[in-house]
């Protein structure tokens, strides 16, 4: 199972198209964890699975949702609404309600991915403002063989091997 992560992309859409189409023959699932600043019609996010953030103001995309891919369930939301800046404490919580084995969220343009527990956490950083590091960055989770790979790249499509992580899953 591969799931393609973006969030945070402030308006861009050529950025969005380049992304699906650099991975649209491997990827299972396309997320996008909100401030997409699109409308919902917009042909560049109609691919992804989209919450809203707090700089969308289309009320169409939901503010969480889940979803599943190979076996491996997905809570996604922008990260706003759980205090996401300060603790993942409450986002953890929620995931647990929802029995997620994945949670994705955005919201701080902070690229990186943690477990607590049984639950992995990714924040794919920000296609347009990122925060803690020049790239402007997005995730892709490769799920298989008892392994989890969360790999980094930039908009050009580099990978950013000091953000790769490998967890059991």
């Amino acid at each position: 199972m591969k799931a393609v992560i973006v969030s945070d992309s402030h308006g861009l859409t050529a950025e969005l198209a380049q992304i699906v189409s650099r991975h649209r023959h491997e990827a299972d699932l396309f997320i996008h964890c909100g401030d997409s600043e699109l409308p919902a019609e917009a042909d560049e996010i109609a691919p992804f699975a989209v919450v809203r953030g707090n700089c969308d103001w289309t009320a169409a995309f939901p503010d969480e949702r889940t979803e599943e891919a190979g076996g491996v369930r997905f809570f996604v939301t922008h990260g706003h609404l759980y205090g996401v800046k300060t603790s993942l404490l409450r986002l953890y919580y929620r995931a647990k309600e929802t029995g997620a084995n994945v949670v994705c969220f955005g919201h701080s343009h902070l690229a990186g991915a943690e477990r607590i527990d049984e639950v992995l956490f990714i924040n794919p950083g920000s296609i347009a403002l990122p925060r803690g590091r020049k790239e402007k960055t997005y995730a892709v989770l490769t799920v298989g063989k008892g392994q989890a790979l969360v790999q980094f790249y930039d908009v050009a499509g580099r990978a950013i091997p000091d953000l790769e992580q490998t967890f059991s899953f």
